[in-house]
C-alpha cells in the first residue's frame, strides 16, 4: 500500500535537516526516520498489531532514543504497545504538542 501524503510529511518533519528517512534495519524492515541518536516511527492506523510492529522496529533500531508518533486518540494504545515489547521510549502525537515517557517494566 502506498504511503499517504500526511505520513510522508510527518516522516520528513521528524527526520529534520540532518536525519534520514526509510532507514534499513534487520530482516528487510525499514524505520520511518532516524537522527544521530533517535529512532522515529510514525503509525497512523491505530490498530494494536500495527503499533506493536512499530514498537518492535524501534526496539531493533539500536538507537538511544525511541519515539513512536501516533494520532492523539491512540496515545494510550501506543504506550501499551511499548510496554508489551518491553522497551522504554516516548509516545508523541502527530503535531508534537503532547508526549508521554514510557519506562521498561
Amino acid at each position: 500500500m502506498a504511503e499517504s501524503s500526511s505520513h510522508k510529511k510527518t516522516k520528513n518533519k521528524a527526520a529534520g535537516k540532518s536525519g534520514k528517512t526509510e532507514v534499513p534495519i534487520s530482516k528487510g524492515r525499514r524505520l520511518d526516520a532516524t537522527t544521530k541518536i533517535k529512532a522515529i516511527e510514525i503509525e497512523r492506523s491505530g490498530n494494536k498489531s500495527g503499533l506493536e510492529k512499530a514498537a518492535q522496529r524501534l526496539r531493533d533500531s539500536r538507537k538511544k532514543q525511541k519515539v513512536l508518533q501516533v494520532p492523539e486518540k491512540d496515545m494510550d494504545k501506543a504506550a501499551d504497545a511499548l510496554r508489551k515489547v518491553n522497551i522504554s521510549g516516548t509516545v508523541k502525537n502527530l503535531s508534537s504538542t503532547k508526549r508521554k515517557r514510557i519506562s521498561k517494566k
